[in-house]
């Protein structure tokens, strides 16, 4: 999200945020050397804002079911809103949950992270599998764009009225370890940020952030079907010749039909592959839970949709539903693609204010997706199936008692040489022995 980093806006409410504890506390030590004391803090929905590079960033807490990443991904925006808004910054201060600035070219990142299994088989055959559908999921996890970001550096660059992926143009690597240079489609650092016996963190960042709920359930919820997949070392075999090539190819046409290359030199449909992922998914886990088979459900449709009627995707998919907007106010005002008036428009669509959001204003509101518009709990409590739930709670009684502490995902330091370990991202409450000595 960007507020205008050349003003105090973003400073102002990060402050007001913690201000008194408002709504959690304020980091009291270096976390980097880009992170200095009051830079950002731990929320009591567990979550964490943040500012990096002159923008504010703000951090889910640990969710374990959809309908929580939904809640608490909004409680960011309305968190946003009330700063806004108490503040006296409306019509001064904006913000956008988007990928990209039209103006310099500058990008920033979404970022996914899932807990995964220490034990998961990441053979050679598993991880170009999974590459391949972290690569062919732009399908349907593109939130669009008008224009490229090459043809702010090259002026002899195709001319790209409109794509599937505000980040393809910047992702650089299939694998890397960093996110700010060289960034890759898998992020290999390996910060488990829990007990790393157990578990491992698969982090993603060549994604685009969502506006409409349904997209983010899809995305958030497919890409753990595939990850129990592959858990259970039961993904289908498949290898892209250059999954980065592929990414901004796909990215690059945003109307069927699809064709992409294999490490055998056969070209295939990326609709069928992904369908793959999906037919695996669906024999080994449908009547899970209700979760499950609303992701399978919702899945097949856009699968579908994707094949047969882009437009039946309208409210659905973000890229679909922007190019819809776009298009029918080209058409209507007489504009070419390349107008900046289409970019501020582009830029309208990713409002986090729904009363103003083009995006929100005609999202399908028909499914478990829907969320909740007056979902204030979701800023002072967090997910009581996790680890977030109770971080919050032992928040409050720090805010309560004054005493030092340092606050990271995984444990709280406290000032007379103990530390409260949270390994277990599914702690859901204090046990006897969670309190250690540091050394």
């Amino acid at each position: 999200m960007l507020a205008n980093p050349g003003s105090r806006a973003v400073a102002q409410i990060r402050d007001w945020i913690f201000e008194r504890n408002r709504y959690g506390l304020i980091d009291r030590h270096d976390r980097g050397w880009d992170e200095p004391p009051g830079n950002g803090g731990f929320l009591f929905n567990g979550g964490r804002v943040y500012l990096d590079m002159g923008h504010v960033e703000y951090c889910t807490p640990e969710c374990a079911t959809l309908r929580d990443v939904l809640r608490y991904d909004r409680a960011g925006d309305r968190l946003l809103l009330n700063a806004v808004r108490e503040l006296g910054l409306e019509g001064k201060v904006n913000f956008f949950r988007n990928n990209i600035d039209h103006h310099s070219g500058a990008t920033f990142g979404c970022h996914e992270n899932f807990s995964m299994l220490r034990s998961a088989p990441l053979t050679e055959k598993n991880l170009l599998s999974l590459l391949s559908f972290l690569t062919l999921r732009v399908l349907f996890t593109g939130s669009g764009r008008v224009g490229t970001a090459q043809a702010l550096i090259d002026a002899r660059a195709p001319v790209i009225d409109f794509q599937i992926s505000q980040r393809a143009d910047y992702i650089e690597n299939d694998f890397y370890e960093w996110v700010q240079h060289n960034r890759a489609i898998i992020n290999t650092r390996d910060e488990p940020l829990a007990d790393p016996r157990k578990y491992r963190r698969l982090h993603l960042i060549h994604s685009d952030t969502h506006v409409l709920p349904s997209a983010l359930y899809l995305k958030v919820g497919v890409t753990r079907l595939v990850l129990d997949l592959l858990e259970a070392d039961d993904l289908p075999v498949q290898a892209l010749a250059d999954a980065v090539g592929t990414l901004r190819l796909l990215s690059h046409q945003p109307r069927p039909p699809w064709r992409v290359q294999l490490t055998d030199g056969k070209e295939e449909d990326p609709v069928r592959l992904l369908g793959q992922f999906r037919q695996r998914a669906q024999t080994r886990f449908a009547g899970r839970d209700a979760e499950t088979d609303a992701v399978l459900a919702l899945w097949a449709r856009v699968e579908t949709g994707l094949a047969e009627n882009l437009d039946g995707l309208v409210g659905v998919i973000d890229w679909v539903t922007k190019r819809h907007l776009l298009e029918a106010f080209r058409e209507s005002e007489n504009l070419a693609w390349n107008d900046p008036w289409l970019e501020a428009q582009d830029l309208e669509y990713h409002h986090i204010d729904p009363a103003r959001s083009l995006g929100l204003m005609i999202a399908d509101r028909h499914g478990p997706w829907s969320d909740d518009d007056d979902d204030s709990a979701a800023l002072r409590k967090g997910p009581a199936d996790t680890r977030a739930g109770w971080r919050g709670t032992l928040l409050r009684r720090l805010a309560d008692s004054n005493d030092y502490y340092e606050i990271d995902w995984d444990r709280i330091d406290l000032v007379e040489g103990s530390s409260i370990s949270m390994a277990d991202p599914f702690q859901s409450a204090e046990a006897p022995d969670q309190r250690v000595s540091r050394p």
